[in-house]
């Protein structure tokens, strides 16, 4: 019922709603010191209501990052693939899940994330413990997983609306909690 709650929120948000708030979005993340020295980071390509990326993901290309887009496995699972511009993506319809964009290019398998510097994740809302609530589906959990059976460390953010910051989210005990959220008015930092 939470879950469902954020998503109406973002589903009344109109096109120019979210096309001014990944702007500003952008705007904070690459103040970040975090994404200032990342050689790689591991994002995604947000869809409908989402907080936006492509803005995000063309600069930190621009700035000559090695951005990783994750495609969608048929058990819920993320491989990885580079992203070389909006040009690299298309459209991936997932039995009866939501189409999403992914890159085209040579995938490079679930572990690449694990040489990531950054990892910017997707979620529906953070608390003031930075524990993130996904949508549910598990992949990115998955991920963090994998990132701790690796023994990889790297900073975990997240991307989401201001209105998408509040108290406390449920939190299971596999959870990790991200480093910092950015929303489009600005970045939080957690402990």
């Amino acid at each position: 019922m939470l879950r469902r709650g954020f998503l109406d929120m973002r589903n009344r948000l109109t096109a120019d709603d979210v096309r001014t708030a990944a702007a500003a979005l952008a705007e904070h993340a690459l103040e970040l010191p975090e994404l200032a020295h990342a050689r790689t980071v591991a994002a995604y390509v947000s869809v409908g209501t989402e907080p936006g990326t492509l803005t995000l993901l063309d600069a930190l290309r621009a700035r000559g990052v090695r951005v990783l887009l994750p495609a969608l496995l048929p058990d819920n699972d993320l491989d990885w693939a580079a992203y070389d511009g909006e040009g690299s993506l298309a459209p991936v319809r997932h039995g009866k899940k939501m189409e999403l964009l992914e890159p085209v290019g040579e995938r490079l398998g679930p572990d690449a994330v694990t040489r990531a510097d950054v990892v910017l994740l997707p979620g529906l809302a953070v608390d003031a413990r930075g524990m993130r609530l996904g949508r549910g589906g598990g992949s990115y959990d998955r991920v963090l997983a994998r990132l701790e059976r690796a023994g990889a460390h790297p900073s975990l953010v997240v991307l989401l609306y201001d209105s998408e910051v509040v108290g406390r989210v449920p939190a299971e005990a596999h959870d990790l909690p991200v480093r910092a959220v950015v929303t489009p008015s600005g970045v939080r930092r957690f402990t």
